[in-house]
């Protein structure tokens, strides 16, 4: 039914997805998500009643996870049992991929297979194990066809990995280009049909048209600009996590003989593809999240190198003492870093109190009972957690018949200024998430505000007041758990540090807005620029 250009396709897609009504700047494909849905739907039917966002999470994290543990694999095949262990524990204790690894991002959909075409280019030192001479090539294969569908970016990875093996005599040109064109046509016969249907253009390349924009038309600096050093500065610090993997083991790749030839191979493309992307202004930590596993290997070799010569030097058990207790520290930090971002998502808390909140007013308000609520939410809820996993089916509405539900949803993500400045535009919404009550047109009423985020703050021992978290973090029914550890936490590390304690800062971030009658007291009015 859905088809190429037909009436009947398009108000399907537009019945299950708002893709074509709120279309964002540039188009995005769908191969990942369909894939995904694909993999879950499966695991729906069977748990029936469940959290589906859970479920498709957790498909796309265990399938990275899968990526991985191959990667892990081909290091040990590699390099032996004991850098892979390290490889594990680095990769494992860090925060940002394994946290990000479910995130359902272009950036992610491509991590898996990005991993498993770099284990792809791992030597296999194995005895009796033949030498792999169409690792190269299969680099290429799957690196083109995902660079393809998912991430232009990927296109400079490709080329300083392949420029590596050319000098290095892995690979001919022939042979770099016979399997290029291999991949991109894979690539291309995945999107362009896929894309076609779900965006109602044939023919359509997303990650072609995101190219253009971001880079052929610069229009990427819009979400704003880095310093050039930006990712050796804070994105690859923060991505590798463990101080001590760049610290000290990946000094220690450079300062070794002995070692340096086997990880030079990882490094050098790496922060070759580092070195270019730090020209465009725009930056992000996940442009660059697909080299960390070839970083991590390379301080894994270092890691184990000193590991085994512990018994050598008294400088070499320090080290390995530094190192356990490096990634002791890491899996601590994770552990509190995951429970502080949960603090990051004040979109979806204040969606979920909005479905809380509005049944509530209409059974003490039965003169303002509604059948059809109608929702708009701002960028900010948007990027912070709304998803259409957590909206109320749209399909509950059926035009012309009266809905049997006691409530229907209409939502409304519109980002164009022009719109929000009008004040009709405000007049169809009954309920508004909001950053700043001020844009808001017309008389509103703040119901909740919802809190996120800010940083931390130092408790002296003369300060009484309890954590912040307590007085203002999510409610009972979200995170009761979160909020009775940390309360135990608050309680027993002020005692062991003599009234000192490590607080984190929130501040108002989502405002839940309720629009109020023509007779009703004016509690919040809108700004009308």
């Amino acid at each position: 039914d859905l088809g190429f250009p037909t009436e009947a396709g398009e108000l399907q897609l537009k019945e299950h997805y708002d893709h074509l009504t709120f279309t964002g700047p540039v188009p995005r494909t769908f191969v990942g998500a369909l894939a995904l849905a694909g993999a879950s739907w499966p695991l729906t039917k069977i748990l029936g009643d469940v959290n589906q966002q859970l479920v498709v999470r957790a498909v796309l994290g265990l399938w990275n996870a899968l990526c991985l543990l191959y990667y892990r694999n081909r290091v040990g095949r590699a390099f032996g049992r004991g850098t892979a262990n390290w490889f594990v524990l680095f990769q494992a204790s860090g925060f940002h991929v394994m946290y990000y690894a479910s995130r359902t991002l272009p950036n992610f959909f491509a991590f898996g297979l990005v991993t498993v075409a770099l284990g792809q280019l791992l030597p296999d030192t194995q005895p009796g194990s033949v030498p792999r001479r169409s690792g190269p090539r299969n680099f290429i294969i799957i690196l083109t066809a995902t660079g393809v569908v998912f991430r232009s970016e990927l296109a400079l990875l490709l080329m300083q990995h392949s420029l590596f093996c050319l000098i290095k005599h892995r690979l001919t040109i022939g042979s770099a280009i016979t399997s290029g064109a291999i991949g991109a046509a894979i690539g291309l016969a995945l999107t362009i049909p896929i894309d076609g249907v779900f965006w109602r253009r044939f023919p359509l390349w997303p990650e072609l048209s995101a190219f253009s924009y971001n880079i052929l038309q610069s229009q990427s600096s819009n979400w704003g600009i880095s310093p050039w050093h930006f990712y050796f500065s804070s994105a690859l610090p923060r991505l590798l996590f463990n101080p001590l993997s760049y610290i000290l083991c990946l000094f220690n790749v450079f300062a070794e003989p002995g070692i340096r030839r086997q990880p030079i191979n990882l490094v050098v493309p790496s922060i070759a593809y580092v070195t270019l992307y730090s020209a465009q202004p725009h930056k992000e930590w996940r442009f660059i999240i697909y080299i960390i596993p070839s970083l991590l290997t390379a301080a894994a070799l270092s890691a184990h190198w000193m590991w085994i010569r512990q018994s050598k030097a008294l400088v070499y058990r320090i080290l390995s003492l530094a190192l356990v207790a490096s990634v002791i520290g890491s899996f601590a930090a994770s552990a509190v870093m995951l429970a502080i971002s949960r603090l990051n998502y004040p979109g979806a808390h204040a969606l979920n109190r909005l479905h809380e909140l509005v049944p509530l007013h209409q059974s003490e308000h039965p003169d303002e009972k509604l059948d059809v609520v109608h929702v708009h939410m701002d960028t900010l809820s948007c990027m912070t957690g709304v998803t259409r996993f957590l909206q109320h089916p749209a399909s509950d509405l059926v035009p012309g018949v009266r809905n049997n539900k006691p409530l229907a949803w209409v939502y409304d993500k519109t980002e164009d200024e022009s719109k929000l400045l009008d004040p009709l535009f405000w007049q169809q919404f009954d309920w508004v998430l909001a950053e700043r009550v001020e844009r808001v047109i017309g008389r509103w009423e703040v119901v909740e505000t919802v809190y996120a985020y800010a940083g931390v703050r130092i408790i002296s021992p003369n300060d009484s007041s309890h954590t912040t978290i307590n007085q203002y973090g999510p409610r009972e029914g979200e995170g009761g758990a979160w909020r009775k550890l940390l309360g135990y936490a608050d309680l027993w590390g002020r005692k062991l540090s003599g009234g000192w304690w490590v607080d984190v800062k929130l501040e108002p971030s989502i405002r839940v807005l309720k629009r109020q009658r023509d007779d009703a007291p004016i509690m919040v009015m809108g700004g009308d620029w």
